[in-house]
């Protein structure tokens, strides 16, 4: 049920966001970065620096498949296949995310490079060592099962392939109430990456943190007015939602660069 919840306030958001001029100048200012391209937009806290780093360290060549669990829109995995030439799939729960990522393919000409598909963390649907890299951008500490979700991408890697994330690690105790991260918090993924079959590489505090994060969320919330008129009630409310928990409960401890090999 909370699932549900969950998952009908990021579909209305994502079909929201298209008609949000302000959302994605604000995101574009203070998440983003001014370098980062804005045809590769996203919703998470990638910079293009980090983008970049994922890319090197997903070790992948033309023609691999690199799979991007909880895309979204899909921007920061397009930008990765189309700087490294592998073949993208997009998982995410949301349909209204799959549908608006497989658009942005065409629009940026990579339509018959990537493909965009329902699933979840636990299930992606995927065959059994189809592929050579795995990447995902602010999005599995949001999974409902995290331990699962380490063993999906376990299973879909073929040995020596390689997953690349970034996460915030969440405060257990503060994030009680909080449906958005199911019944299993995470302060730490090293344990379940390697209860799952991985050799955990880098695993690092982003620097920085928590300042992107309370800076556009503070700016999102005071731009409130005209987010409700261009994204409408249900997205903005949901929206405004996140934030302000997000803001008034702090439920991350930080937020970590991951790199684990599937053994």
């Amino acid at each position: 049920m909370e699932q549900d919840i969950v998952l009908t306030g990021y579909d209305a958001v994502y079909a929201a966001t298209p008609n949000s001029p302000t959302l994605r100048r604000l995101w574009h200012e203070h998440a983003e970065g001014d370098d980062y391209p804005e045809q590769f937009g996203h919703v998470s806290f990638v910079t293009l620096p980090e983008l970049r780093h994922i890319a090197a360290e997903l070790h992948l060549n033309p023609g691999d498949t690199l799979v991007d669990l909880g895309c979204g829109r899909g921007g920061p995995a397009l930008w990765v296949a189309r700087e490294t030439g592998a073949r993208l799939i997009g998982v995410d729960f949301s349909p209204v995310a799959v549908e608006q990522a497989s658009a942005r393919a065409v629009e940026l000409d990579l339509a018959g490079q990537a493909r965009f598909v329902v699933g979840s963390f636990a299930d992606t649907g995927l065959v059994t060592d189809s592929a050579d890299g795995a990447m995902s951008e602010d999005a599995i500490q949001y999974a409902p099962d995290k331990r699962a979700a380490m063993v999906e991408a376990a299973r879909i890697l073929r040995p020596g392939g390689r997953l690349v994330f970034t996460a915030f690690e969440v405060d257990a105790d503060r994030a009680a109430e909080l449906p958005a991260f199911g019944d299993d918090p995470v302060g730490d993924y090293r344990p379940l990456l390697r209860e799952a079959g991985f050799s955990v590489g880098i695993y690092e505090e982003v620097p920085g943190w928590p300042e992107p994060m309370t800076t556009a969320y503070a700016a999102l919330l005071d731009a409130s007015e005209a987010l409700k008129q261009e994204m409408g009630e249900a997205a903005s409310q949901a929206l405004f939602l996140e934030l302000s928990m997000t803001l008034q409960e702090r439920p991350y401890r930080r937020r970590v660069l991951v790199t684990a090999t599937r053994e």
